[in-house]
């Protein structure tokens, strides 16, 4: 091993000695009376919490083993398994599903933190004997990794443990090893596309082929981006590299498909093209592991470009997401611009990651909010508004919260969180658990349990509670010596001995030294409860509060939320779907008279006004970002028309008053992929145009820039789309910043008028522009055309040769 990734190794290294030395310094400092917690806990009831966990496992394991098994799930309340195509269908969810074991698998690891070696021994050998993968089912790749894939891998590496020092399981030789690598090689066929970046989906006995993924093309970037750990580990362990070959290309993708102004990443895109197809940014849903992915890949795997990505994303994030305690999704594009107005639960893992970095104070606030969020709703609710109104109900007994708990503990030393986790366990043994293992909850309003209980449970949520009410020596393993994926499977440090195929990437230009240091202040001596004390009147009140006696906005509106209807209902406002009800189009009317009250009424009228006014200004939004190809009706006209477009994030922007007119000309091939163009000679000086698809769109703006273009217009190849029906998106690059010339994009339809044209007038000349540049042009022209008209007709009069009109009507 060379002396620069010993280095990096012995950095890595370091990490749990770091923690242990911060909760050292917490300890010291928490001496002073004015800040210590006002709720010690005592061995005696930390030791009762540490075994009430283990029986709220042990409950739902055998609820699982003895009703459910070889089920991937329990049913608890039916108390039957869930199966993949026999019990009924629940849509995109049953995707996690695989007829493989799942909740045995995910729970294998747990078992040994328990210190259950003989169940683990029996589990395994249940696992060996009964899970196969040879099936004709669709998987999520992304949950099919995490739960599956990464618990067969630390199941592996506790037993080989356990035959070393526990004397135990002599006869394993390594078969879930071998079983993560089979499952392996049926997930890799979705990494066989364009960008790298891999399908959100694959079916297991026959890849790609099935006829049900012809047309996959959209994946989340959590779903993308939470592969490495996994991939890399099994590689290393097998030593074969292709696994984490394929994981760090579609990392690498991802890197470079942010945004090169803000730093911030999207939620959804295509993967063939790289295209942002939801361009929300925050930490929740659709992108939580990916920030996870890219701080842990680090650790475990010592690559320098991680921890300088993580960084940079990090920094953007508490820069234009991060307000206070909340953490609020905003635009990538636009991070000044608020993307939705609701939280999601899946971002209280982010504390915990913000401790595992090292920034403790703002893991101490969103971590009191979210605590604040539970003590409010009893349950901490799937998604709640800014105003911490209820916006979904459910809760799914999910981890995350716990998860945070646990590592502000660790960091802290602080009992206010054994306090937090306590009120966390006892409220899931009132709220959740049943007779048949532990429920999720539809609605925390009012306490109805969901026929579900995922396999996170037993594998994160109650793992998390143990490990916090337990002592370093109530554990066999020492948990600093390892990394918990997203799915808290244990992945030890020494991985990276095995062999590195990455490398560091302070040798390149992508990178800078800044990306290496913390921007944000150290929070080394500041005990958590100083930072907790202004917050505890974050939330006011303690009981959940209701839409009546608050008058809805405008701006919270959301149609997908049965309170805010029922407001507007009471409001005298109805709604009628105007068009094809897929577009979900929808006229509002209010009227006075089916208002619930006059106060009702007025509070409607006045939510109309907001309305109409919000929609002003979303259009006016929509049209600062839009682009225009603008031409003229025809060689003597004055009149122009304009079809509309969309700008691309890697060429530059055309504001103001700037504009790129020329000759258009089409590209042959017209695909414009060749290193070549046929007709290249003819390009230089005028505007080319090109169809979508084979290549990048970056790759046809080199080639059009390389020819001489002046600019480039980049049509759909998808017959029938429409910039009026379908909603403009910003071309996404690669990251580097050498093309020149603007580049826009336009919808199939568009371009159809745009080649009648051309067909008419060969030689047609457009101007591109700012769409609402072009309306300001015809708005001042439209005006100097009147006032020409009445200077003439002024004129006109003055000299008595203006024409009398006669009176429409004679009196």
């Amino acid at each position: 091993m060379s002396s620069t990734t010993l280095s990096i190794v012995a950095q890595r290294l370091l990490l749990p000695s770091l923690l242990s030395l911060l909760l050292l310094i917490v300890s010291v400092i928490s001496d002073d009376a004015s800040t210590m917690p006002t709720q010690n806990m005592s061995h005696k009831e930390r030791a009762e919490l540490r075994e009430e966990s283990r029986e709220m496992f042990y409950h739902a394991y055998h609820a699982y083993m003895e009703n459910a098994y070889p089920a991937d799930e329990l049913m608890p309340l039916s108390c039957k398994g869930r199966y993949r195509g026999v019990t009924p269908s629940r849509g995109d969810m049953d995707d996690i599903l695989g007829n493989f074991s799942m909740t045995l698998v995910d729970s294998l690891d747990t078992l040994v933190l328990l210190g259950d070696f003989a169940e683990f021994e029996h589990a395994v050998k249940l696992v060996i004997r009964d899970v196969q993968f040879d099936s004709d089912i669709i998987v999520s790749v992304f949950e099919t990794n995490i739960r599956m894939v990464g618990g067969l891998l630390s199941a592996h590496i506790l037993a080989e443990y356990l035959q070393k020092q526990a004397d135990v399981m002599h006869w394993y030789k390594g078969e879930m090893l071998e079983m993560a690598r089979e499952l392996g090689y049926r997930l890799l066929p979705a990494f066989n596309t364009t960008t790298g970046i891999p399908h959100a989906r694959v079916n297991l006995r026959l890849g790609m082929k099935d006829p049900m993924l012809k047309k996959s093309r959209e994946t989340c970037t959590a779903c993308a981006g939470t592969i490495l750990l996994e991939f890399a580990a099994l590689s290393r362990l097998t030593g074969d590299p292709i696994f984490e070959v394929r994981a760090h290309a579609a990392m690498d993708a991802l890197w470079k498909l942010r945004h090169r102004g803000s730093d911030l990443m999207g939620t959804v895109l295509n993967i063939h093209s790289g295209d942002w197809i939801r361009r929300d940014s925050g930490v929740g849903a659709g992108i939580d592991s990916y920030y996870e992915y890219l701080f842990k890949s680090y650790v475990l795997l010592g690559d320098d470009k991680y921890l300088a990505r993580f960084n940079r994303h990090y920094n953007a994030v508490m820069k234009y997401v991060s307000e206070g305690p909340m953490l609020l999704d905003v635009l990538m594009h636009r991070p000044h611009a608020k993307s939705r107005n609701f939280m999601d639960s899946l971002l209280a893992f982010w504390p915990g990651l913000q401790v595992l970095s090292g920034d403790l104070k703002p893991a101490v606030q969103t971590h009191e909010m979210l605590y604040q969020v539970m003590q409010m709703h009893t349950l901490i609710p799937e998604a709640w508004t800014v105003d911490f109104q209820i916006h979904w109900g459910q809760h799914h007994l999910r981890p995350e919260f716990i998860e945070s708990t646990y590592f502000l503990y660790r960091a802290t030393g602080d009992h206010h969180y054994l306090q937090v986790g306590k009120k966390a366990l006892k409220t899931l043994q009132k709220y959740a658990k049943v007779s048949c293992g532990y429920a999720a909850v539809n609605d925390v309003r009012t306490g109805k349990h969901e026929d579900r209980m995922d396999s996170f449970v037993l594998s994160e949520t109650f793992k998390y509670l143990f490990l916090l009410f337990s002592e370093p020596q109530d554990l066999i393993i020492n948990v600093d010596e390892f990394v918990f994926t997203t799915e808290a499977h244990l992945l030890p440090l020494s991985i990276a001995q095995l062999g590195n195929s990455t490398f560091s990437f302070r040798q390149s230009d992508e990178h800078n030294v800044l990306d290496f240091m913390r921007t944000c202040p150290s929070s080394n001596k500041l005990f958590p409860e100083k930072v907790r004390k202004p917050l505890r009147n974050f939330i006011t009140g303690s009981c959940p509060r209701t839409i009546s006696g608050k008058r809805l906005s405008a701006l919270d509106f959301q149609a997908s939320n049965a309170d805010h209807l029922r407001a507007v209902y009471d409001m005298g406002i109805t709604m009628v779907s105007v068009g094809d009800r897929s577009q979900g189009k929808v006229r509002l009317f209010h009227s006075f008279y089916n208002a619930k009250s006059q106060e009702e009424g007025e509070m409607g009228l006045q939510f109309m006004q907001e309305m109409l006014e919000l929609t002003k200004m979303q259009s006016m939004n929509q049209l600062a970002q839009l682009q225009a190809v603008a031409y003229a009706l025809d060689e003597q006209s004055q009149d122009w028309t304009a079809l509309v477009a969309g700008p691309s994030h890697f060429s530059p922007e055309l504001i103001g008053e700037q504009f790129v007119e020329g000759e258009v000309v089409l590209a042959s091939p017209f695909r414009a992929c060749d290193e070549k163009l046929e007709n290249s000679s003819d390009i230089s000086g005028k505007i080319l145009v090109a169809e979508r698809g084979d290549c990048t769109f970056v790759s046809k703006a080199r080639l059009a820039q390389k020819v001489g273009a002046t600019a480039l217009i980049v049509c759909d190849n998808v017959s029938g789309s429409s910039g009026e029906t379908q909603p403009m998106f910003a071309m996404s690059g690669d990251g580097k910043d050498d093309v020149a010339i603007p580049v826009v994009f336009m919808y199939s339809q568009e371009f159809s008028k745009l080649s009648a044209a051309m067909q008419r007038r060969p030689q047609l000349r457009v101007r591109i522009m700012q769409m609402v540049e072009f309306k300001r042009w015809q708005l001042a022209k439209e005006a100097h055309q009147n006032e020409t008209a009445a200077a003439s007709a002024a004129a006109a009069l003055a000299a008595g040769t203006m024409p009398k009109k006669k009176p429409d009507k004679e009196l």
